[in-house]
């Protein structure tokens, strides 16, 4: 692999049969996108091609047998299978799946590896990519297993950032997931994030409640007076900037969170509903907590207009211009601290 500076983007492909291929490939239609990094594909030239023909697009594409054959200023497609795969655009299907795994598998060991420097997942299908390997409710599960720390899913855009107490759980499950354990661990995640990824000196961080108007003091549930409201005052003893509970209703609608740094919500939908109002189409999927950097777009695999020319690809973009700066900051910090111990 010839040298450059240039931070080389691995991509993962997500279902074959649905939009995640065709917002890549729109990506880097715009040539001006190889000024920013250097990105690697992993799946199958056969289905790359497959795609391109569908969609009438005219993305410059080289194929590489292996990593260390990366040549900057290209889009490069490492090909991961030789087989001949049926596509069946729009659908959801076992081998969408299958070869979906294949390629975030493969893109996350090369990551691992240090071969790429982050890693950009498309839109995967939850229920067809289930296996013996994969047994988890999302991306996010799968990389805090194969990856080093513990994670926290960020949903977040220029000036909005909203971390999940709980993921991907049922709803009767809730309650009893959240502890003063839990909920301290995720703040710590964000804050650290916010410092290094963000660069953000003194983060402002706000607690969302769990019932409605923050349990009106008992009478719509306990948790928050009992659980939440005093683990935030004992994260505020360690001098963090923590604020909360907060009724999810009034905190939105009345702006309250233009005044923070981040958002904790305390389950899935209180966090993503007000999130994609506010920026679906242009929001960002971020794993905090990892020692590597995941982004991928805030939609699914968008079956439903796969192969029709009607992908939006401002998320995906979005995605990749993010991960990009956060890899610059988080490098920036390791130097900072770095050029710190040695000056003591």
């Amino acid at each position: 692999m010839e040298k450059s500076n240039k931070i080389i983007a691995g991509i993962s492909i997500g279902d074959i049969n649905g939009i995640g291929i065709e917002v890549i490939l729109k990506t880097f239609e715009d040539k001006r996108m190889l000024d920013f990094c250097t990105p690697v594909i992993f799946g199958s030239n056969k289905v790359i091609s497959f795609h391109k023909k569908a969609l009438n697009v005219n993305t410059s594409i080289h194929g590489i047998q292996s990593l260390d054959k990366i040549v900057h200023g290209k889009v490069n497609l490492l090909n991961i299978w030789k087989e001949e795969v049926k596509v069946e655009i729009g659908k959801t299907t076992p081998l969408g799946g299958k070869y979906a795994l294949k390629s975030l598998s493969q893109a996350v060991s090369a990551l691992k590896e240090n071969k790429i420097d982050l890693l950009l997942t498309a839109p995967i299908n939850k229920e067809n990519i289930q296996s013996e390997e994969f047994n988890f409710p999302g991306h996010t599960e799968f990389l805090e297993a194969e990856l080093e720390g513990e994670s926290l899913m960020i949903l977040m855009n220029e000036g909005l950032r909203i971390g999940l107490i709980t993921g991907h759980i049922p709803v009767s499950k809730i309650s009893e997931t959240i502890t003063p354990e839990l909920i301290t661990q995720k703040v710590n995640i964000m804050h650290k994030s916010l410092k290094q990824d963000f660069n953000i000196g003194k983060p402002k961080i706000a607690i969302l409640g769990l019932n409605p108007h923050c349990g009106d003091k008992g009478v719509m549930g306990k948790e928050d007076d009992e659980i939440i409201r005093p683990t935030v005052e004992e994260i505020k003893k360690t001098g963090k900037m923590v604020f909360g509970p907060y009724a999810a209703d009034g905190f939105f609608g009345s702006k309250t969170y233009e005044q923070f740094d981040g958002i904790l919500a305390m389950y899935h939908d209180q966090g993503l509903a007000p999130f994609k109002a506010l920026s679906f189409g242009n929001g960002v999927n971020f794993t905090a907590g990892l020692d590597k950097i995941r982004t991928s777009p805030d939609h699914g695999t968008g079956f439903d207009i796969a192969g029709k020319n009607k992908a939006n690809t401002d998320s995906f973009k979005e995605a990749l211009f993010s991960s990009l700066q956060i890899f610059k900051n988080r490098n920036e910090n390791i130097e900072l601290e770095s050029n710190r111990l040695k000056s003591k």
